[in-house]
């Protein structure tokens, strides 16, 4: 009597892609599971509450309002959203694009009045999550568009670096002359 290996064969390659799309569907939903947690919390720090006429704040914003630590303490609460994305393996330029927002944020924030307006309407949590959402459903466009933002925004820091260096370089250089002439 001979032994036919083949139907078993059969039978444990069924099991083998039952497997994998238990293991990608546990994926999915792990990742379905941190998106709607990551977006009711950037609900939460950005427009979780309503002003009359409709506009809508969040708790960042009136975080942000404290002076000296508020719009740090904002920026650190942020960046929980770009840690939670790095979890889910977003990719580097996107997650370079999430950082410039808390970064802008924080930055302008910080600016007395401006900064706390500036704070209310800019919404980087909300930016953050939907950049999230979008990488999921359309990875390498996301990857792309998040590539020339990043190295915009790279490229115009390099600009008002060099030229706010050129104007301290050439008020030295004037001054410097009017005593040494």
């Amino acid at each position: 009597m001979t032994y036919n290996q083949e139907p078993l064969d059969q039978l444990a390659n069924k099991f083998e892609s039952a497997e994998m799309t238990s293991e990608s569907t546990s994926k999915a939903a792990l990742t379905t599971d941190s998106t709607r947690r990551l977006r009711r919390l950037a609900w939460l720090m950005d427009s979780a509450i309503r002003l009359p006429g409709g506009f809508r704040i969040g708790f960042e914003g009136l975080i942000g309002l404290i002076p000296g630590i508020g719009d740090v303490l904002g920026a650190l609460l942020s960046s929980y959203i770009v840690v939670e994305a790095a979890r889910m393996k977003v990719s580097g330029s996107v997650l370079m694009r999430m950082v410039l927002n808390v970064a802008l944020e924080l930055g302008i924030g910080l600016v007395p009045i401006v900064g706390d307006l500036f704070d209310f309407v800019f919404k980087a949590n909300m930016r953050n999550v939907q950049l999230i959402d979008t990488y999921l459903n359309q990875p390498g466009a996301t990857r792309r568009q998040s590539r020339w933002l990043v190295g915009a925004a790279l490229l115009a820091l390099v600009t008002v670096v060099g030229a706010v260096l050129a104007l301290v370089f050439g008020l030295l250089w004037l001054l410097a002359s009017a005593f040494f002439a």
